[in-house]
């Protein structure tokens, strides 16, 4: 990986129109790629957005950039599955859990009573962990997470070891949680996915690690939830510059 060129690769989706238009966001997606498999990397992204449940979209952006700053490599998370019954009930524990975190009680429930205002938004919003206030200035754009990845046979071996499945899904929020985790001003992320079939999510912190929770909402449902509880007294700026800016390659190595 050292000495290696990579090239940040994004792609974003949306129905009837761009997403300057206001119109419905369909997928979203990151890889880092070297120059060789840059075309591998755009059509695996092209086939994402093609084929995503929310719908058919009729705009797309696929675009790359060299990367010239330094790749740091990050440890992924320790990762935990909690099956539960219902939505309501892995709810209650997402709020158990973000208490664990260190979130104070009054603060979740203020993020609770916001999450449906929030739910269109592309990104994530950042919330201050005092105040239950949101702190980020993105309005319906929201904080986009992005430079970042996890070398397939890396990831490949990671899941042998741990009995989990190599799915795209999990790698690819894990990598994300992994990253934002990795920062000192995040407290706590609570996240569960836009995909009406999709019903699974988490809470990730790096106290806790990451935290799967089976039934976070119904299926069909299409609003989704992406929300960073942060320690609001850090400096803000550099924390999304490294949101936005900062190449991550999460790394696994067998201890």
């Amino acid at each position: 990986m050292q000495g290696e060129k990579y090239y940040s690769v994004r792609m974003r989706s949306a129905k009837e129109g761009s997403h300057e238009q206001g119109e419905k966001h369909i997928s979203g997606g990151e890889l880092l790629s070297t120059y060789n498999d840059i075309k591998h990397a755009v059509n695996a992204l092209l086939e994402k957005g093609l084929t995503h449940s929310r719908g058919r979209p009729d705009f797309m952006q696929i675009q790359f950039e060299c990367i010239n700053d330094p790749i740091k490599l990050v440890n992924p998370l320790q990762v935990m599955t909690n099956e539960v019954e219902s939505a309501g009930k892995g709810q209650a524990l997402a709020r158990k859990l973000l208490e664990q975190a260190g979130i104070p009680r009054k603060s979740i429930e203020k993020a609770y009573d916001q999450i449906t205002e929030y739910s269109g938004i592309r990104g994530a919003i950042m919330l201050d962990i005092h105040s239950g206030e949101r702190i980020d200035d993105r309005k319906e754009k929201g904080v986009r997470v992005s430079r970042m990845d996890w070398l397939d046979t890396n990831f490949e071996k990671w899941a042998d070891h741990c009995q989990i499945p190599q799915n795209p899904r999990v790698k690819e929020a894990l990598v994300l949680a992994t990253k934002v985790s990795e920062h000192p001003a995040t407290i706590a992320e609570l996240c569960w996915s836009d995909d009406p079939d999709y019903i699974t999510g988490y809470v990730a912190s790096k106290k806790l690690g990451y935290r799967r929770i089976t039934k976070l909402k119904e299926f069909g449902d299409e609003q989704g939830c992406r929300i960073f509880f942060v320690n609001g007294l850090e400096d803000l700026n550099s924390y999304i510059h490294y949101l936005e800016k900062q190449p991550v390659f999460v790394q696994w190595e067998e201890k």
